[in-house]
């Protein structure tokens, strides 16, 4: 099931994406290089963006998605991860996740979301593609953008399009 964030799912947030991050991904970074996940109301919510998690059959979080606003026509992907057990087809979850966003975001009339992800998480890499976004350059983002690990890639969705 998945449904919008509230403060009773925060450690297990947080588990989760530490977890993925330095556990799966081995990417070594760690709560003091990500404040946002600590305070998730106002660093995603409260601000016009939004946040969501997966719930399993009994209830704990298995997976999670953010969309922060940085402008009224810009947004970023943030915080997309899912525990291995729980992805591919057979679940559905990662997608079913992207697609709550998605519908948000468009809602709410942003025309890009942008995002990074580790180099090394290629199965990602896969994933943006296929659902549309495109690589691009750090020189080419539409707005200035920190992230944690300068190992990453960016990339781009254009939700001006129609296809999408």
């Amino acid at each position: 099931m998945i449904t919008v964030y509230d403060d009773r799912y925060k450690e297990e947030v947080i588990k989760l994406i530490l977890y993925v991050q330095n556990v799966e991904y081995d990417v070594g970074i760690g709560v003091e290089e990500q404040p946002d996940i600590l305070d998730i109301q106002s660093n995603y919510i409260n601000d016009g963006g939004n946040f969501w998690v997966a719930l399993n059959e009994n209830g704990e979080v298995v997976g999670s998605i953010g969309l922060q606003k940085k402008t009224n026509e810009v947004a970023v992907l943030k915080k997309f991860f899912v525990y291995e057990d729980y992805r591919g087809k057979e679940f559905g979850i990662g997608m079913d996740l992207y697609n709550g966003l998605l519908d948000f975001a468009r809602k709410q009339g942003f025309t890009k979301v942008i995002l990074d992800t580790p180099s090394k998480a290629t199965r990602s890499h896969g994933f943006y593609k296929k659902v549309g976004f495109k690589e691009i350059i750090k020189e080419d983002l539409p707005i200035k953008y920190d992230y944690p690990d300068r190992d990453s890639f960016i990339f781009q969705l254009d939700l001006s399009k129609k296809e999408y």
